[in-house]
C-alpha cells in the first residue's frame, strides 16, 4: 500500500501528523509489517519525537536555530547558496543532519511507537510550505 500525505507548514517548527498516518493504516486494513515514510523535499525533515510536552518541540527548534543560524548571521558568512533567502541553505544543512525517512514497525494495524512518541514533519524554512510525505506499507503476508 502506498499514499502521499500532503502537509502544510506555517514556517519553522515541528508538525505532528501521527493521527493522519494511523488513520490511513486503519482505513487500509493494515496488519503486521513495516511502514516507511519519506519526505520529498530538501529543506525539511522527518522525526519521531516526544508528543506529550510541547516544550520539547520548542527546545529542539531553538537548538537547531543555534546550531545552524540564518545565513545573514555573521557566523554563516561562508555560505555561497543564499539567493533563495537567508533561511534556505541553513534549511538544507538541517535536513542533512536530520532524517528524511523513517521506518516504523506495524503490529495488528498499529504503529509500534512508544507511549509519548509522535511522527513530525520538521520544517526548516521560515515561510509556509506545502510538503509531501510518501508512505509505503509492506505487509508481512
Amino acid at each position: 500500500m502506498q499514499t502521499t500525505f500532503s502537509l502544510r507548514s506555517n514556517g519553522t517548527g515541528l508538525y505532528e501528523f501521527t493521527p493522519n498516518v494511523a488513520a490511513w493504516l486503519a482505513d487500509e486494513g493494515a496488519d503486521n509489517g513495516l511502514l516507511t515514510l519519506f519526505v520529498r523535499h530538501t529543506s525539511c525533515s522527518l522525526l519521531i519525537q516526544e508528543n506529550a510536552d510541547p516544550d520539547v518541540q520548542l527546545d529542539l527548534r531553538a537548538f537547531f536555530e543555534r546550531l545552524v543560524p540564518s545565513a545573514d548571521h555573521p557566523s554563516m558568512s561562508y555560505l555561497i547558496h543564499t539567493y533563495e533567502g537567508p533561511d534556505d541553505m541553513p534549511a538544507h544543512i538541517k535536513s542533512a543532519l536530520l532524517p528524511v525517512s523513517l521506518s516504523i514497525p506495524v503490529s495488528n494495524g498499529q504503529m509500534v511507537l512508544g507511549t509519548w512518541q509522535g511522527i513530525y514533519l520538521v520544517e526548516h524554512r521560515s515561510r509556509p510550505h506545502h510538503r509531501q510525505v510518501a508512505a509505503h506499507f509492506l505487509s508481512d503476508r
